[in-house]
């Protein structure tokens, strides 16, 4: 199951940020961080041309679950997109006697950050008030992520938010430089989410 997250929760402001639903005129803005070869290195899908890149971004499901990170600026000016977040909603595994139970009940959230505004916390505030409002707002009862191991920033933030590494695989994951990485798992559940 992809959904959009409920709709009332979206535009989410922190302190320094907005995140918002993305929408088909983000598609060429968002192209601007994700064709950085320091970006799409990490990323499981790169097309490598914009025309690529907006055929993909614009199947409805894969649109539907992307969200536009901006910075709020101090001046009261327009926001700037500066990254990306994935939110796509999800079932739980389950027995069949069960399985409508488990409809809707998690998230598999990716994030990106332009490399221009790393190093000031914005992708760990973002994503910290994206669970807040996975396990608040929409009720879910599990978040989860995956990354190469080598992808140190991406695992970081995630032991930084709290979540636990769930599995380490190796060589599980072939790069499209030929060579096969090691993968890692990370996820949180509502009970382990401290209220903030």
């Amino acid at each position: 199951m992809t959904d959009t997250p409920h709709t009332d929760v979206w535009p989410l402001r922190t302190a320094r940020l907005q995140i918002r639903p993305m929408t088909s005129s983000d598609i060429d803005t968002m192209w601007q961080w994700r064709r950085l070869p320091d970006v799409n290195r990490w990323l499981g899908l790169a097309p490598d041309t914009i025309e690529a890149f907006r055929e993909r971004y614009l199947d409805p499901e894969r649109l539907a679950a992307m969200h536009i990170l901006e910075l709020l600026p101090d001046d009261g000016t327009a926001p700037v997109p500066i990254g990306d977040i994935m939110i796509k909603l999800g079932d739980a595994w389950a027995q069949l006697e069960v399985a409508d139970e488990a409809k809707g009940v998690e998230a598999e959230l990716g994030w990106v950050l332009d490399p221009a505004h790393t190093g000031r916390g914005y992708a760990t505030e973002a994503i910290r008030a994206v669970i807040d409002v996975c396990f608040g707002q929409l009720g879910l009862r599990r978040v989860h992520a995956g990354c190469f191991a080598d992808n140190e920033p991406s695992w970081r933030l995630m032991e930084r938010l709290g979540m636990r590494r769930e599995e380490f695989s190796r060589k599980t994951a072939l790069h499209r430089s030929g060579e096969w990485l090691d993968g890692m798992s990370y996820g949180i559940l509502a009970e382990e989410w401290p209220t903030r």
